[in-house]
């Protein structure tokens, strides 16, 4: 895995291995997290990217985060809670030398937050874990009112109380694009 666009392009981040099968760690390859962010810039939101605050959850080896303060985003906050996805993480932090925070918590319950414009959702698969974290990061002030969220899944999620802007699929990883209503 390497950064594929900004000032980080190409630094490789560290090696996931054959990594811990019970973390079930499935980093978004680099195909996928470049179509994403051609997606952002080419879709007419390219202003998501710049002096933004990004909150990755679900961050894993927090490759996405990481992406986008390459690309120009102010902040970037990581919510995990996998010990052998928390250390990658950290690694990939230290490598770059990125001054990021990283939260060891559940997703689902993740405490009083400050409020984010970009979200990067990319729970585990199949097990409808994303739509139990957006309400509870909404709840918990984690997402501003306008907040753009990018939501890799298996399948199209269930939008609640979010407005569809666009979705890809790439594979067997759907994209979907959303704002808080």
């Amino acid at each position: 895995m390497r950064i594929v666009g900004g000032a980080w392009r190409g630094r490789r981040l560290a090696s996931v291995g054959k990594g811990d099968t019970a973390a079930h760690l499935r980093p978004t390859t680099d195909r996928v997290r470049e179509s994403i962010f051609n997606l952002l810039v080419n879709g007419g939101h390219a202003d998501a990217l710049d002096g933004t605050r990004v909150l990755d959850v679900f961050a894993g080896t927090g490759a996405l985060g990481l992406e986008a303060l390459s690309r120009g985003a102010a902040t970037a906050t990581f919510i995990e809670q996998g010990r052998k996805s928390l250390s990658i993480l950290r690694e990939n932090i230290d490598l770059l030398g990125a001054d990021a925070r990283v939260h060891a918590r559940d997703a689902r319950r993740p405490g009083p937050g400050t409020p984010h414009d970009l979200i990067f959702l990319d729970p585990p698969y199949g097990q409808s874990l994303g739509e139990k974290a957006i309400a509870a990061l909404r709840d918990q002030g984690w997402i501003a009112p306008e907040a753009l969220i990018v939501w890799e899944e298996a399948a199209p999620p269930i939008l609640t109380g979010l407005r569809h802007i666009d979705q890809r699929k790439y594979g067997d990883t759907t994209v979907t694009l959303a704002k808080m209503e």
